[in-house]
C-alpha cells in the first residue's frame, strides 16, 4: 500500500464520522425579533466606521427607530400566529422558549426601548457649542475630562452616535434574557444586556466624572453578580447533567426518565442544588435591584446619563423579572418550599428599605431609583404568589412600570440650571407655577408610582397583591400597602414642593425639548391614563400570555 493510499484512507476514516453531525435547525421566523436587532445593531457599528460624521446621527436614528418598530411588529405577528397560546413551543434546538410570557415581554421591551430611543436622540435641550446642537453624551468618550482633546472634540461639534448600536445590542440581549430556554442562553443573553449597559452609563456630557464613576461602579458589582451567576450555572449543571430547563425541572422533580450511574451520584446532592439556585437566583435579583443586591441602584441611576437612567430603570427590569419568573416556575417548581421563605425575606426587605430610605434623599433620581427598588420589591410579591395570575399580574405591572419609568426620567432632563439637569430637589421648588404643564406632568407619574387610584401603577398594584393574596401571602400583602403609604408621602411631598413652594428668583428653567422627548413623554402619560382607567384588556391580555411553555 502506497504512502498516499495509506493517507488517503486514513482521511476517509476521520471524515465518515463528520458526515454524520445533524446541521442545526433554526427557526428564523420565531426568532425574528431578536435577529432584526441584532442585524441593525450590527449595520449600526457599519454606520460609524463608514458614513461620514455628519450624516452619522439621522442614520443611526433611523435604523434604530427602524428595527425596534419592525421587531415589535414581529413580536405582534408571532403572538397573532397564535405562538402565545396555542403554538408555544422552544426554538432553536432547545435554547430560545417562543411563548406568551416572552412575547409579552418582548413587545413591551422593545416599545421602551422606542421610547427611550427618543430621548437619546434629544439635541435640544441643552444650549448650542459652537455652534453645533449638542445630545446628553460626550462629544468623544475617549477623551479624558477636562482635558484638551475633550475641548478640541467639543469645538469641532463631535458626537458620540455609538450610543445608538449600543442600545440595540442591549436591547438584543434583553429580548433574549426572559425567553432563554437553557442555562448557558441566559448567561450569554446576560453578558450580551449588560456590557453595552456598562458603556452608556460613562458617557454623560456633563459631569463626566461622576458618570464615569457609575460606570465603573456598575461593571464591578455586574461582574460579581455574574460570577455568582456563572457559578450557580455550574452547580447547578453539575447536579443535573443538562442546562436544558426542562431537564433539570425534571431531575428536580424526580420524573426524568433514564437515571444514568453518574446522575443518579448527584441527584441525591441536595446542596448542589440548593447553593446552585440561590446563586443564580442572586445574580438575577441583582439586575433587578432588589435588597440586599440593590448598593449600585442609586449610584448608578444618578450618575449616569438621564436618557440612559430612564431606559436601564424601566427596560433591564422587564428583561431580569421575565428571567427569574421563568427560572422559579419552568425549572425549580419542585423547590418552591425552598425558594418561596426565602423571597417572602427578600420582598418584605426591599418593600421596606426602597420606601424608608427614599424618604430621606434630596436629589430626584436618586429618589426615584429607591423607588425603583421598593417597586422591586412590589413586583416580588407577584413573583411569589406562584399560581398562573401570579405570572399575569407581574407582566401587567412590568409593562405599567415601565412607560411611567421612562416618562419621569424624560420630564428629568426637562428642569436645568447653568450646570445641565437640576437635579436637587430644592431646585424643584415652585416648579408648578413657573411651568404647570411639566410639574403637571411629573405629577402624574408620581401618582402613579404611589399607586393612586385612576393610575396604571394602582391597577399594577391591586393586581399583583391580589394575586399574592390568594397565592396565601396575606403578611406580604400587609407589608406592601404600608410600604405603599410610606412610599406615597415622598412622592405627595415633591409635588407639594412644585406647587405650593415659592419659586427662587435663580431656580432652574424648564427647557423646550424637541418633538422627540414630548413624543416620549406624551406616551408615558397616555400609557399610565389609559392602564389606570381602562386597565381591563391589558390584564386579559397579560393573563392570555401568563403560561410557560415547559
Amino acid at each position: 500500500m502506497s504512502a498516499t493510499a495509506a493517507v488517503h484512507s486514513l482521511w476517509t476514516t476521520a471524515a465518515d464520522p463528520i458526515a454524520k453531525i445533524d446541521a442545526p435547525k433554526i427557526e428564523y421566523g420565531q426568532l425574528a425579533p431578536t435577529l432584526i436587532v441584532v442585524g441593525a445593531a450590527l449595520v449600526g457599528v457599519l454606520v460609524e466606521a463608514f458614513v461620514p460624521r455628519k450624516s452619522r446621527y439621522h442614520t443611526q436614528m433611523f435604523v434604530s427607530a427602524v428595527a425596534l418598530v419592525a421587531a415589535f411588529a414581529a413580536v405582534v405577528a408571532l403572538a397573532a400566529d397564535g405562538y402565545a397560546t396555542t403554538k408555544a413551543g422552544i426554538a432553536a434546538m432547545g435554547a430560545i422558549a417562543v411563548d406568551g410570557p416572552a412575547l409579552f415581554l418582548q413587545g413591551t421591551i422593545l416599545l421602551t426601548a422606542l421610547v427611550g430611543l427618543f430621548t437619546f436622540a434629544e439635541r435640544r435641550l441643552d444650549p448650542e457649542a459652537h455652534g453645533n446642537r449638542v445630545d446628553s453624551f460626550a462629544a468623544q468618550a475617549a477623551a479624558v475630562p477636562g482635558s484638551d482633546s475633550e475641548k478640541r472634540a467639543v469645538k469641532a461639534g463631535f458626537t458620540t452616535t455609538e450610543v445608538f448600536p449600543l442600545l440595540l445590542f442591549a436591547v438584543a440581549g434583553m429580548l433574549v434574557f426572559p425567553a432563554a430556554n437553557d442555562l448557558l442562553t441566559l448567561f450569554v443573553a446576560l453578558e450580551v444586556l449588560s456590557l453595552p449597559l456598562y458603556l452608556l452609563c460613562a458617557l454623560a456630557r456633563r459631569k463626566r466624572l461622576m458618570s464615569q464613576e457609575a460606570a465603573v461602579k456598575y461593571f464591578l458589582l455586574g461582574a460579581f453578580a455574574s460570577a455568582f451567576t456563572l457559578f450557580g450555572i455550574a452547580l447547578l449543571y453539575g447536579y443535573a447533567g443538562s442546562m436544558s430547563y426542562a431537564t433539570i425541572a425534571q431531575v428536580v422533580d424526580g420524573t426524568v426518565p433514564e437515571v444514568t450511574p453518574a446522575l443518579a451520584n448527584t441527584m441525591g446532592n441536595d446542596a448542589l442544588l440548593l447553593i446552585g439556585a440561590a446563586l443564580l437566583v442572586m445574580g438575577l435579583l441583582f439586575k433587578v435591584g432588589a435588597v440586599p443586591f440593590h448598593m449600585w441602584t442609586p449610584d448608578v441611576y444618578q450618575g449616569a446619563p438621564t436618557p440612559v437612567t430612564g431606559f436601564m430603570a424601566a427596560a433591564t427590569k422587564v428583561a431580569a423579572f421575565g428571567a427569574l419568573l421563568r427560572l422559579l416556575y419552568v425549572v425549580l417548581p419542585g423547590l418552591r418550599w425552598d425558594w418561596r421563605p426565602v423571597m417572602w425575606g427578600v420582598a418584605i426587605v426591599t418593600m421596606l428599605a426602597g420606601a424608608i430610605v427614599a424618604i430621606t434623599q434630596t436629589d430626584i433620581k436618586r429618589l426615584l431609583a429607591y423607588s425603583s427598588i421598593a417597586h422591586a420589591g412590589f413586583i416580588l410579591a407577584g413573583v411569589i404568589a406562584a399560581t398562573p395570575s401570579g405570572i399575569s399580574s407581574v407582566l401587567f405591572y412590568l409593562a405599567a412600570y415601565s412607560f411611567v419609568t421612562i416618562g419621569a426620567f424624560a420630564v428629568v432632563t426637562l428642569v436645568r440650571d447653568a450646570g445641565g439637569e437640576a437635579t436637587h430637589l430644592s431646585r424643584w421648588a415652585g416648579l408648578g407655577r413657573r411651568s404647570p404643564l411639566v410639574a403637571a406632568v411629573f405629577a402624574v407619574f408620581l401618582l402613579a408610582f404611589a399607586g393612586i387610584p385612576l393610575t396604571s401603577g394602582f391597577a399594577g398594584k391591586f393586581a399583583v397583591f391580589k394575586a399574592a393574596a390568594e397565592g396565601g401571602a396575606v403578611p406580604l400583602v400587609v407589608v406592601g400597602v404600608i410600604s405603599s403609604a410610606v412610599a406615597a408621602f415622598f412622592y405627595i411631598r415633591v409635588i407639594v414642593l412644585m406647587f405650593f413652594s415659592e419659586p427662587r428668583p435663580e431656580g432652574p428653567t424648564v427647557a423646550v425639548p424637541s418633538p422627540l422627548t414630548m413624543t416620549a413623554i406624551a406616551v408615558g402619560v397616555a400609557v399610565t391614563v389609559v392602564l389606570g382607567v381602562a386597565p381591563q384588556y391589558f390584564l386579559e391580555l397579560a393573563g392570555d400570555a401568563g403560561v410557560f411553555v415547559r
